[in-house]
């Protein structure tokens, strides 16, 4: 991939984002809406609530912030956040509570984020609150290390303001008695009545975290996993232990609506997609992607400095010809990963559904079924 195509993209991501708001400033705008409505919410009375505090969080600040606050293991907790992180404000590169908050009770504690920008919790353990930005690091473990530098952190800008509420009883009570005069926690008390579970039998993988991306859903009466993403990112995982041999295959079929990207997906600036995924027993994963401008048979490392010696993409579609149908897909797992990526490991672990758009933030929307591997005598049914 040369300099002179990122410069393309970024030209094209400078000229789009010369039309909006630059994203600190926007960042500001919403922090300070959160602000104000905490300084009115906290000067009513509200009989539910335990206590209430607010909370800034610099963009360079390193995981992890000690709130200070103690909680009792079984108390409920809800947090309202605003804000914004912003790696360019020259090309609308940012990202927002929802990816960027993360959670944990006690210095050991396990991390988790919420699904929205707002996010109730029970305590599972008694211990002090800390709150962290997770951009642009990548958790290294389930307590909260940062596996990449710590020296990323200081390059970028904006921030985020938390509101933490402490109930007295359990959230949904609370947040029911109040959501009839305030919206942000009227939108909360839904939310948390009606969670998104994630499919059956998939899981996020932990380190990107939760999300409302994939349901099951069904089209035309039959069962399906739905897609939708908008200014987020996930990935969802199923086990599948499988001999990867010269007739091992991956099927599928999937229905996409729309793309996350107008642009071509190989730079960090464009780097929305949707695609299935296979990951190895060597950790690296090949992901089937539907591209808005590569040619089909395209393929490249991921751009990304986490992931790009771990994943591969490989296009198997592309423009608008054929949005909106059902289409059936089949690959040739070790052809394809001796072409693309070297000599293959010996089995498959897992397979992924990928849903990107934190780069451009435009909407994309898929369906996938009948997911299945083949070979050696031998049918593993993803459901």
């Amino acid at each position: 991939m040369s300099i002179a195509h990122d410069l393309r993209i970024a030209a094209r991501r400078w000229s789009a984002a010369r039309k909006s708001q630059p994203p600190t400033a926007a960042a500001n705008t919403e922090r300070d809406e959160l602000r104000v409505w905490f300084a009115k919410f906290r000067d009513t009375k509200h009989s539910p609530i335990r206590d209430a505090q607010i909370f800034e969080i610099d963009a360079t600040q390193v995981p992890w912030f000690d709130t200070g606050i103690h909680l009792a293991r079984g108390e409920w907790v809800t947090t309202l956040a605003a804000g914004r992180v912003v790696l360019s404000d020259k090309l609308d590169i940012w990202v927002g509570p929802q990816f960027q908050l993360w959670m944990r009770v006690g210095e050991s504690g396990k991390i988790f984020n919420g699904t929205r920008d707002t996010h109730s919790f029970r305590a599972e353990a008694e211990g002090r609150l800390y709150l962290a930005g997770c951009f642009p690091g990548q958790w290294g473990d389930r307590e909260g290390r940062v596996s990449t530098p710590l020296s990323d952190y200081s390059k970028f800008k904006g921030g985020l303001t938390v509101a933490v509420l402490r109930w007295k009883s359990n959230a949904q009570d609370g947040l029911d008695s109040l959501s009839d005069r305030d919206e942000r926690l009227a939108d909360e008390a839904e939310r948390l009545r009606h969670p998104l579970p994630p499919p059956k039998n998939w899981e996020y993988l932990w380190f990107l975290g939760r999300s409302e991306i994939f349901w099951d859903a069904t089209d035309g009466k039959r069962p399906c996993i739905a897609c939708y993403t908008e200014k987020n990112v996930s990935i969802l995982q199923h086990e599948a232990a499988f001999d990867l041999n010269p007739d091992t295959r991956i099927k599928w079929s999937w229905k996409v609506d729309e793309l996350p990207s107008e642009m071509r997906e190989d730079t960090q600036a464009s780097h929305d997609y949707l695609s299935i995924a296979v990951e190895f027993e060597n950790g690296r994963d090949i992901t089937y992607t539907w591209s808005s401008e590569l040619a089909a048979g395209t393929g490249y490392w991921c751009p990304l400095a986490t992931w790009k010696d771990r994943e591969f993409h490989v296009v198997v579609r592309s423009g608008k010809e054929g949005l909106g149908q059902w289409l059936d897909e089949s690959r040739d797992l070790q052809a394809d990963y001796r072409k693309y990526m070297g000599e293959p490991p010996k089995r498959v672990v897992r397979v992924w559904l990928i849903a990107v758009s934190i780069f451009q933030r435009r909407k994309g929307r898929a369906s996938f079924r009948d997911i299945r591997i083949d070979g050696g005598g031998r049918t593993l049914d993803i459901d």
